[in-house]
């Protein structure tokens, strides 16, 4: 088999120790390969990277093994040429059951060009990533808490829910705030209420009517706590995302043209994919890195499922944010596509939108266009010119010539 990295090193990355691996040419023309175990801290790596240059090697490649090969893929990306590797793509052949010849597997398949690297962003997006993602956790986690304060409330009587559409707003903050502090009455608990909430005081001091104890009060106390915290914290970060998205301005100006997308969710996406797409040679294959495409699993000329395959979770759960609102933007092309497949299902209509998005802002991100509103009806022709197309191969295949006209 052909050789393409001529000095490659394969490195088999756990919790606590790398085991290496370096094949190298001898002064007889012949291969070598030189193996040792050194520590995952930061001296260990250090001793690491002396003795891949000492062997004066240029490739690296290790798997993606959960968060453990960060520290040692960037201790090494200065001094190498790194490739980290989805561990699916090197299936391990029988009898390769153990660290060492772990290594020496992934070194050889480096140094005949058999491994993909995965895209690694640069340190300015790994940073922006961290925000991002560390601040949807913390919305996630603020809704959780939400959720706990309604069943607090049902569990207490209390169906202020039911009235007020938001539970924490300005009257909402003012009524729970005054059950903590021990006032029970309906009637001066609905005389807080602010705006057009008071038109419906008499529906609140019924909702307001029930078996409120200390014990309420006390888990309110702790929950409000805690909501507070993390609506602090969420603002902190954002600003924070805000400087670093400076950089980006001019893209999420063009790209919040598209229906379904906003300055938060254009946040989390960038923060994932960047603004370079030479990373990804095809919309298809960034696509396939996100886990939005079709699955291909096909045999024997039968297509046994189309599922989806894993990818990058945070992108996918930002584009599938956008596809909800996409799909009900009146009058665009993405909302007309959820129609037209949502016969196969919601979820599946929604993967698919989110798919279409994720074309569209890569080739606005590729060319650096501005978004142009294709019409409604944009999805629907081409399913009509691909079912006709498809229909002349099968006619042209049976020995027919197909001339199409307009209908009068």
């Amino acid at each position: 088999m052909e050789r393409v990295v001529e000095r490659a090193a394969g490195l088999d990355v756990h919790t606590k120790t790398v085991a290496a691996c370096v094949r190298v040419p001898t002064e007889t023309g012949e291969r070598t390969q030189h193996i040792q175990t050194f520590d995952a801290t930061t001296a260990g790596l250090l001793a690491l990277r002396d003795w891949l240059l000492s062997h004066g090697v240029t490739h690296v490649a290790m798997e993606s093994t959960g968060v453990y090969w960060k520290p040692v893929y960037y201790l090494l990306e200065d001094a190498f040429t790194c490739v980290l590797v989805n561990a699916a793509h090197i299936k391990q052949v029988p009898g390769r059951k153990t660290d060492v010849l772990d290594c020496a597997w992934i070194a050889q398949l480096l140094e005949h060009g058999l491994l993909r690297g995965s895209f690694v962003p640069p340190p300015p997006l790994r940073d922006l990533r961290d925000l991002t993602r560390y601040r949807q956790t913390l919305l996630e986690d603020r809704t959780r808490q939400v959720n706990r304060l309604h069943k607090v409330l049902q569990e207490a009587g209390i169906k202020l829910a039911s009235v007020a559409s938001d539970v924490l707003g300005v009257s909402g903050r003012a009524m729970l705030a005054a059950l903590v502090g021990g006032t029970t009455d309906p009637t001066a608990l609905a005389d807080l209420a602010r705006g057009r909430l008071r038109t419906k005081r008499p529906a609140l001091q019924e909702a307001l009517r029930g078996r409120f104890r200390a014990h309420h009060a006390q888990l309110l106390t702790h929950l409000l706590a805690h909501i507070d915290y993390l609506d602090d914290t969420v603002t902190a970060l954002s600003t924070a995302i805000e400087e670093q998205m400076r950089p980006f301005a001019e893209a999420i100006h063009r790209l919040d043209q598209v229906p379904g997308l906003n300055q938060r969710t254009l946040e989390r996406v960038l923060a994932e994919i960047g603004v370079d797409m030479t990373v990804f040679p095809t919309a298809g294959q960034l696509a396939s890195w996100s886990g939005l495409c079709p699955g291909n699993d096909e045999s024997a000329g039968k297509r046994r499922s189309g599922r989806t395959r894993k990818g990058n979770r945070a992108l996918r759960s930002a584009l599938i944010q956008a596809a909800w609102a996409a799909t009900r933007a009146e009058g665009s092309p993405f909302a007309a596509r959820y129609r037209r497949l949502r016969h196969r299902g919601h979820k599946k209509a929604v993967v698919a939108v989110a798919h279409a998005l994720l074309r569209v802002i890569y080739h606005m991100l590729a060319s650096g266009t501005h978004y142009r509103d294709v019409g409604a009806d944009y999805f629907d022709r081409r399913h009509i010119e691909r079912a006709a197309r498809r229909a002349i191969r099968v006619l042209e295949g049976q020995g027919y010539r197909v001339l199409l006209q307009p209908a009068a």
